[in-house]
């Protein structure tokens, strides 16, 4: 630490001593014509290349300095990679090369000239001019150790970025990632919109939202745990296929899966089944894994995973029994499917009425510890009971069982979708259904929402929709164990300064 509080130290020193000699330590006068892409795709294309000309004007941050009294080779980087140039004293001048002498590792620089190569054959900018551009007051980590601290790392994102390429590399393909799914659709006659943060009620999936409050208006809004409601209004309104990649927010735990701040990609298909956003799943990601992987075979923590299809498609109950161990007997009794979750460690709790809760619950808490970390390969799971299925429609031939999937790849949910339920008379009774079973938390959060069912009343359309998780099928596609190595900025709890 003290250390450190020496370099900064010294580093002001230097920033005094430019001052003193008239460097602007910040100017905004340089001109860039070339990335280091573009010059190396000079050199690639076998362009002849002098120490005279084309003269490139570059531009980016000093990653390395190696000094020899009146010459130095520097290493800088900008967005688009790493180039060596060369730095003489006789070739910039005297006074440059004094004010050169201050530059250190981390700043900015701008330079200008041709190119020639090393004894070892590497192309190097040869330096008529270089200049200051942004003084960098503290030092970057010690490059060979760079910046590997996790905890570090995440809460000081932009030093991660400097020193850890493949880190950058990461982003890079999760840009690519949404690009690729945004395109996916616009080229299938969906429409991107935009739905409101604020909303008046938490809706649209069953979490604990995050509560704020507008003075002007003198109420209670939540940041939105999902746009459903709203899409859906759209649908009724006519945009007959609509998507949004959205922000939302649940109040709720983190851990390697979960931030209270994610990414979803939400899309809804007037005159669809759920079975066709099935198909159209299968097509988006093999879509997104050729795009950021090159392949359908994707390697995810040394486990391959296969995307190309056909995907399996796998009844709820079946998945119980066949992959979670439940004897097919006992799926439709309370009390013997009761006993079973509590005997392999599953937690049954009873609701505040002392009632335990529904077969339906009980169902998806004995999928969620014995059969979804098995979903290894890509797997839809599909006929959810209603009960916790509020927003979907019920199957015409099983009405207990709602018109629903979610997917399943690497052991964790990447995806929920369904034939929305689009009787008002049927969703009403449904939200009713679901406050009366919401457990008291403490919390009294609105969830019935009336104009959603007014939109209702006024036809929606036969529609289905689906919700993705962005962020977890980045994981997958950059092969990142944790959430927060795909998120820019996690959120951490406070250090004890903070």
């Amino acid at each position: 630490m003290e250390q450190a509080k020496d370099i900064v130290e010294k580093r002001r020193e230097k920033v005094r001593a430019l001052k003193e000699s008239g460097v602007d330590l910040y100017p905004n006068d340089f001109t860039v014509t070339h990335t280091v892409g573009d010059i190396n795709a000079e050199i690639a294309a076998g362009r002849e290349l002098t120490e005279e000309f084309p003269v490139f004007a570059a531009a980016g941050r000093i990653m390395a300095i190696n000094r020899f009294g009146k010459s130095a080779f520097i290493r800088f980087r900008d967005r688009t990679g790493q180039l060596q140039a060369y730095v003489r004293q006789d070739r910039v001048g005297d006074e440059a090369y004094s004010w050169f002498k201050q530059f250190d590792m981390g700043d900015f620089v701008g330079l200008k000239g041709g190119l020639f190569q090393t004894k070892t054959g590497e192309w190097t900018l040869l330096a008529n001019e270089i200049r200051l551009l942004s003084k960098s007051l503290r030092p970057l980590p010690e490059k060979f150790h760079g910046l590997k601290d996790p905890e570090k790392r995440y809460r000081q994102r932009y030093l991660d970025l400097i020193m850890n390429p493949e880190i950058r590399e990461v982003f890079l393909k999760r840009s690519l990632l949404i690009k690729t799914i945004r395109q996916f659709l616009i080229e299938r006659d969906y429409l991107e919109v935009e739905t409101p943060m604020m909303q008046p009620i938490a809706g649209g999936a069953e979490a604990r939202p995050f509560k704020t409050h507008h003075n002007a208006l003198g109420m209670d809004l939540y940041l939105r745990i999902a746009p459903e409601l709203y899409l859906k209004r759209l649908v009724t309104g006519g945009f007959e296929r609509v998507f949004e990649i959205n922000r939302s927010f649940r109040n709720e735990g983190i851990s390697t899966q979960h931030n209270p701040e994610f990414t979803m990609l939400e899309f809804y298909q007037a005159y669809a089944r759920h079975e066709d956003l099935m198909s159209l799943t299968e097509e988006v990601f093999q879509s997104a894994a050729l795009a950021v992987t090159g392949s359908l075979a994707v390697i995810y923590q040394e486990e391959l995973l296969n995307f190309d299809g056909p995907w399996q498609r796998l009844p709820l109950l079946e998945a119980l029994s066949s992959i979670g161990g439940v004897p097919e007997g006992i799926l439709q009794d309370f009390q013997e499917l009761k006993s079973f979750a509590q005997a392999h460690g599953i937690a049954v709790k009873p609701d505040e009425s002392g009632q335990s809760i529904g077969i339906g619950k009980l169902m998806t808490k004995i999928f969620d510890v014995l059969v979804e970390p098995r979903l290894r390969q890509p797997t839809f799971i599909t006929g959810y009971p209603v009960e916790v299925s509020p927003l979907s429609r019920r199957n015409q031939d099983q009405p207990e069982l709602a018109d629903r999937f979610e997917l399943f790849i690497a052991g964790r949910e990447i995806a929920n979708g369904f034939s929305e339920l689009n009787d008002p008379e049927d969703q009403k009774h449904r939200f009713i259904e679901q406050l009366q079973n919401k457990t008291d938390d403490g919390d009294d959060v609105p969830i019935l929402d009336e104009d959603y069912i007014q939109a209702l009343e006024y036809a929606m359309p036969p529609t289905a929709g689906e919700g993705v998780g962005i962020d977890r099928l980045a994981m997958l596609l950059t092969n990142s164990p944790s959430i927060r190595d795909v998120i820019l900025f996690p959120h951490m709890k406070p250090t004890e300064k903070q």
